[in-house]
């Protein structure tokens, strides 16, 4: 058996690719006996909606380089060359909106995303360009250094035929899933397999029970012998079968009689099988059911609290798993200490009108939001420094924040004069007055700042 077992070995079980613990999970059959793989999967509906939401959530989302300042802030590194490449566009082929988005596809396929970095003379990245992950592998060489490996096909080059090409570790941006090594991800396509091939077949069900015209399998009962009963069949099945035929008046004869054995779709639980296998898949992605089109748990209280946990749970992981790649890969040891990369998730994170407004009013009335900065939020034009649009103020008097404090010590008298309650008030004597108090004593006022003695 030692020889030949290396001939039958199933596809879908995990295989060692590296010398260490890099693993690949094939695509194979599932146990309700349909095959699943990155296409078949994709033309489930549950499967197609949660992949494009996510998708297209990253994609969406703007990315920008970032620079630290001296002063400890924060600037957009637009001069950097990788900040085009990453907000706008990777490679004259493709925006920076569809290059994310095939590659975060791939990511929710296969486990992996991976794409060419294209570098000049100096280092520096000019392009990048998506690999397809079922044509790439990671293995070592002798010395225990990554190497990646990627069959190149004539959809490529159509002057190279099925060649392998050798790429360095510093050539390729890896994006990996959640995977048993930290190296190579696992496919959530492959490892959901059974759930997602239920799914398929409760949908082939579905449409084959519609297609017979919605009636359940029976047995032709003949009192005597046929002697072609193939041919009794076929001409049933086309006279009969079919959507077309429903609701057709069978006429038999010679005491044939029809007796139908199927069972109803509702006494197999059909429909709540599939709409299970809906969630089941849901669950697969992390997406909450009411984005994928089931509202049954979700109501207006609520679903507004489940989008902010699907920013929050679902795409701040995929998100980081981007940025820390980026990081990684696309700046050199000495930009990592200055140099970051970061998606703004602001924009998904903001409540309703009414939310936002009262959360810019306690921002602008504490003094740490300027008009300014809360009009770049809602993508508004800026006002003009000369006209306050830059000041910072706080609640009270609306002051600046720059002479708060300035009349802090000043009271108002019941005369409407303005007092100062720091000032020292001594009681002295007139000229000539004795000390039987003959005289009214006049107040004196010592302008004394701190505490009166």
């Amino acid at each position: 058996m030692g020889i030949f077992s290396g001939l039958f070995r199933s596809r879908d079980k995990p295989q060692n690719r590296t010398t260490g613990s890099a693993y690949s999970f094939f695509f194979g059959g599932s146990t309700a006996g349909k095959r699943v793989n990155e296409r078949s999967a994709m033309q489930m509906t549950a499967v197609y909606s949660c992949v494009r939401i996510l998708a297209e959530a990253v994609a969406g989302l703007p990315l920008h380089l970032y620079h630290y300042k001296e002063d400890g802030g924060k600037e957009k590194a637009i001069d950097h060359p990788l900040y085009l490449l990453l907000h706008d566009e990777p490679n004259p082929e493709m925006s920076s909106f569809v290059f994310r988005e095939t590659l975060m596809t791939h990511l929710l396929l296969w486990g992996n995303a991976y794409a060419q970095i294209i570098r000049n003379g100096k280092g520096e990245v000019i392009a990048l360009y998506p690999l397809m992950p079922d044509r790439m592998t990671v293995n070592r060489d002798s010395n225990g250094q990554l190497y990646y490996e990627y069959t190149v096909s004539m959809d490529d080059a159509p002057t190279v035929k099925g060649s392998l090409v050798r790429l360095n570790p510093s050539d390729v941006l890896h994006i990996p899933g959640l995977g048993f090594d930290g190296l190579v991800g696992y496919s959530p396509i492959a490892m959901a397999k059974n759930a997602i091939g239920m799914a398929i077949a409760c949908e082939e069900y579905g449409a084959k029970f519609f297609a017979n015209g919605a009636a359940p399998g029976g047995v032709l009962e003949h009192p005597g012998t046929i002697k072609d009963p193939q041919r009794v069949r076929e001409s049933w099945q086309s006279t009969f079968g079919g959507s077309g035929n429903a609701n057709k008046i069978a006429v038999l004869e010679e005491g044939m009689k029809y007796t139908p054995i199927g069972i109803s779709p509702e006494q197999a639980q059909f429909l709540e099988t599939r709409k299970f296998q809906i969630n089941e898949i849901a669950r697969i992605f992390r997406v909450p059911p009411h984005m994928v089109g089931d509202l049954e748990k979700s109501s207006f209280s609520n679903i507004e609290q489940q989008s902010l946990e699907f920013v929050k749970y679902t795409l701040e992981p995929w998100l980081v798993r981007w940025e820390q790649s980026i990081q990684r890969i696309l700046l050199s040891p000495e930009e990592k200490k200055s140099y970051f990369a970061k998606f703004n998730v602001e924009g998904l994170l903001r409540g309703d009108y009414a939310s936002r407004m009262t959360g810019y009013a306690t921002a602008r009335q504490n003094g740490w939001m300027s008009a300014n900065d809360i009009r770049e939020l809602e993508n508004m034009d800026r006002i003009p420094a000369e006209e306050g649009g830059d000041l910072y103020l706080i609640n009270g008097n609306m002051l600046p924040l720059g002479n708060a404090g300035a009349f802090a010590n000043t009271e108002v008298s019941d005369d409407g004069k303005e007092e100062n309650p720091d000032e020292e008030v001594l009681e002295v004597e007139e000229p000539g007055g004795n000390s039987s108090g003959g005289t009214d004593a006049v107040p004196e006022r010592h302008h004394r700042r701190g505490k009166l003695v």
